[in-house]
């Protein structure tokens, strides 16, 4: 079995001292980011990375409006790698704009035969109660995204007081993804799809964030429902009390979702509603998002008859290594009949323990590594509890 390790990071002090920590504790990985992003926006756009980080910077002033604090954060970033503040924007917008509508016919008319964007791929869980055996909680997921960005994700710990300490898997550079924090939430997520209309919403590295910055699920969810998200995104929410709830959000509005008998799973099509803006045309942004959430379910259903955390971890791994449909399958490996810059894998597969605070990852896909247990314990930090 493959025995690589993702890099493990501890930032902590004022947003500016934090950012500055984390971007010279990820400046080689942060700039290898850049040279693929620029790579992959030219061959799918034909756009510069001067293009690229122009268009984002029209995220700056309603991130700075909203979270100051953030902004601050990745400015600490950009000095502590040695790069400008609108290259770590554009690393934490990247989905805003390879999603934007106005972006898309831009990059349409600039090069009318480029091919369209590959689909995003992640599948989210929630177990608790007697789905989970042992009748612990847990959240988790994997996160699919481009192959070629495998290599800068890193596993991030961010000390806040008086907010709640997170651990979260980000590419180098970002200031939110998915994680847990050390007042028992988890955060999952995956993308939606979908053109809504050109009105700017905040980026989802500053909702994820500003979700795990909460210190109980009802702030989280009123973070979900009261912002304006620019792409759709689906958010499941787990907390360690033993209770779950699923977020389809959008720039026109939210859908939501409860588990069945303790076990809720999400992929990358819309399970609660489809939006009335959508509805007439749509189509599942990842086809292959109707194979991968009921063979997750189905997979996960096994846990009922586990009685140890070590039994359900290996119950949760085998389910999250599921084949069916490869490349494209729950375990995404990248699909060779694509060009290189174009591929997709399962980058990170995350299994967190609410109610013990134990957090396991694998660097890559679980099919061929065992879970890592990262060093540090969600509870190690304030509202712990």
């Amino acid at each position: 079995m493959a025995t690589r390790t993702l890099p493990v990071i501890e930032i902590s002090g004022s947003p500016a001292e934090r950012g500055r920590q984390y971007g010279e504790a990820v400046r080689p990985l942060l700039h290898a980011s850049l040279a693929y992003y620029e790579a992959a926006f030219a061959a799918s756009s034909g756009l510069t990375w001067e293009e690229v980080t122009r268009r984002a910077a029209r995220w700056l002033d309603p991130v700075r409006s909203y979270a100051p604090h953030l902004v601050e954060e990745m400015a600490g970033i950009a000095e502590g790698a040695g790069v400008e503040l609108l290259d770590v924007l554009a690393l934490n917008a990247r989905g805003e704009v390879l999603y934007d509508s106005s972006f898309a016919a831009m990059a349409e008319a600039r090069e009318p035969e480029r091919s369209p964007e590959p689909a995003e791929g992640c599948t989210s869980f929630a177990l608790y109660g007697e789905a989970s055996g042992d009748g612990h909680v847990y959240a988790g997921q994997n996160w699919d995204w481009r192959a070629g960005v495998g290599d800068t994700v890193v596993m991030l710990r961010v000390v806040q007081p008086p907010k709640p300490t997170l651990i979260m898997q980000v590419e180098a550079g970002q200031i939110g993804r998915q994680g847990a924090n050390s007042a028992g939430l988890a955060l999952n997520a995956n993308g939606l799809g979908g053109r809504f209309d050109d009105a700017v919403g905040l980026p989802q590295t500053v909702i994820r964030r500003s979700v795990l910055d909460q210190p109980s699920i009802t702030d989280a969810l009123d973070v979900l429902c009261s912002t304006r998200a620019h792409i759709a995104s689906n958010a499941l929410l787990t907390c360690r009390e033993g209770y779950a709830v699923d977020l389809e959000t959008t720039p026109a509005g939210v859908g939501w979702l409860h588990p069945s008998d303790g076990l809720l799973v999400h992929g990358n099509h819309y399970q609660a509603h489809i939006p009335a803006e959508l509805a007439a045309g749509y189509r599942p942004m990842s086809s292959d998002s109707l194979v991968r959430v009921p063979r997750a379910e189905d997979g996960l259903k096994a846990l009922r008859g586990a009685t140890t955390q070590t039994e359900s971890l290996k119950l949760i791994r085998r389910a999250m290594s599921d084949h069916l449909g490869y490349p494209e399958s729950l375990c995404t490996h990248p699909d060779t009949r694509r060009p290189e810059l174009g591929r997709w894998a399962t980058l990170v597969s995350s299994c967190a323990d609410l109610t013990t605070g134990d957090y396991w990852i694998t660097p890559g896909t679980p099919c061929d590594r065992e879970y890592q247990h990262l060093p540090w314990n969600l509870y190690d930090g304030p509202h712990a509890g």
